[in-house]
């Protein structure tokens, strides 16, 4: 059994797809990119900034799921540039207590809408 999670507190989907899927006890987040979720508009001030955003729109998608980032069990970075690394990890970093998910994060070719950071978590409510 599955449910659908959304939210009008982080940006609707620019696809087929939804914010997130709950299955059983786990969450799945779709990667999620710096959109404001009420003007639609893109927030690439600067890495800060964007990547702040971003986490900030998970946060709204698991509250919504009645969850928070302790329930993270597994995060996907993909970065536009690898030398973005350390200024998003301390940002990413910020957003969790004692135990870490397991993660991995990538460089790939290109994002959605030309952004510099998508984020999709996994979350266990156990």
């Amino acid at each position: 059994m599955s449910t659908i999670i959304n939210t009008p507190n982080a940006p609707a989907p620019i696809g087929p797809y939804n914010q997130a899927v709950m299955a059983g006890n786990m969450l799945f987040v779709s990667g999620q990119i710096a959109l404001d979720p009420q003007s639609g508009e893109l927030v690439l001030t600067d890495l800060t900034t964007e990547t702040t955003k971003v986490l900030e729109n998970i946060k709204a998608i698991l509250t919504e799921a009645g969850l928070d980032f302790s329930h993270i069990v597994k995060t996907s970075i993909f970065l536009k540039d690898m030398g973005d690394f350390a200024r998003v990890n301390e940002i990413y970093g910020s957003y969790f207590t004692g135990n870490y998910p397991a993660r991995e994060t990538v460089q790939v070719a290109a994002l959605p809408k030309n952004v510099n950071v998508e984020i999709s978590v996994i979350a266990y409510k156990g």
